[in-house]
């Protein structure tokens, strides 16, 4: 069941809000919606990973760097090159 919530927001962040759902062809009540089923979904995954738990995908990368020869100096190179 859905029920109606008033929220007093900013004017111009209204707009910005009604623009971004017009481009996505959805309603603004749909992007909150959607937003508080995130939030809901981020406060799940951080009670997990403050009970010590990885999600499935944290998991699979476990041991992927394994072996690897790269240092910091490395990585500062990398991002030297990467914002030239």
């Amino acid at each position: 069941m859905k029920s109606k919530l008033t929220l007093t927001v900013e004017e111009k962040l209204i707009e910005r809000a009604k623009r971004h759902a017009r481009e996505r062809g959805t309603s603004v009540s749909d992007l909150v919606e959607k937003y508080f089923s995130l939030l809901e979904g981020e406060v799940a995954l951080e009670t997990k990973s403050k009970q010590g738990e990885n999600s499935a995908f944290t998991r699979s990368l476990r041991g992927v760097a394994a072996g690897s020869e790269l240092d910091e100096s490395d990585y500062r190179r990398h991002l030297e090159e990467k914002h030239q």
